[in-house]
């Protein structure tokens, strides 16, 4: 049997290899992600509570749903999902992220299941999930198309996919590039490419392509003044988010 193509980057996974051990810093190089963290889970539980009909306000409102957190890093998404009382499954490309979660995963008392592997991979062993969580990682693969293709094997029929990333343009460069990794020196200086951004209009067409339903798109906007984020309808200039299904 011909061994599945991978979409991974050996130069993207390098840079996250070398920042491995600071994932759980917050005010080391994923401070970003930290700060962003909670309104990529206020975005995140919302729809999977819409979508397969929970309360957030039970003890454990994802009681029996299975979730795989793909490109997971040190497990800031996969914690908290595991709290809420999901199965989760955290995968990385990146070895040296797996032992950083396991260990974090551990010492706070969850269980999760955490693996070395690629999207290609367990869509090839038949794997499928109620939901997949792919947040910030598709502006980094070689090819885009053929990893949501991936991503959506990996759902059930009628599973719900969730993906966030970077729009192109030139505010975004000056943010993400200019802004992050050479004036506030948040992130190691290359740890984004500005020509893989994916516009919105462009991930939902791909999106569309790889035989998903887009759904949702909103925008995740930082204030400088109150130093936060916050989810918005309009505002898709920089970070964005979307929500798409599976057809059932």
């Amino acid at each position: 049997m011909q061994a599945p193509q991978t979409t991974v980057d050996p130069s993207e996974i390098a840079k996250f290899e070398a920042m491995a051990a600071e994932w759980w810093d917050e005010n080391g190089k994923f401070k970003p992600l930290h700060m962003l963290n909670p309104c990529r889970l206020d975005y995140i539980t919302t729809q999977i509570a819409a979508e397969f009909d929970r309360d957030l306000k039970t003890p454990a409102p994802f009681k029996g749903l299975l979730i795989l957190d793909i490109g997971c890093g040190g497990g800031l998404l996969a914690e908290p999902m595991a709290r809420l009382g999901a199965d989760v499954v955290g995968a990385d490309a990146a070895e040296r992220n797996i032992p950083v979660a396991k260990i974090h995963a551990e010492q706070s008392g969850l269980v999760i299941d955490y693996r070395h592997t690629t999207a290609e991979d367990m869509a090839e062993a038949g794997e499928q999930f109620d939901v997949v969580l792919n947040m910030e990682v598709v502006e980094h693969v070689a090819s885009p198309i053929d990893y949501l293709i991936a991503c959506r094997k990996l759902l059930k029929p009628g599973g719900l996919h969730i993906c966030s990333t970077l729009n192109r343009n030139p505010k975004s460069y000056m943010m993400a590039i200019i802004g992050a990794e050479h004036v506030m020196r948040w992130l190691p200086k290359g740890t984004h490419e500005w020509s893989k951004f994916i516009t919105p209009d462009e991930l939902y067409d791909l999106m569309r392509q790889a035989g998903l339903d887009p759904v949702d798109r909103k925008g995740f906007v930082f204030n400088p003044l109150t130093w936060s984020w916050r989810l918005s309808d309009r505002d898709l200039s920089v970070n964005y988010v979307t929500a798409s299904l599976k057809p059932a």
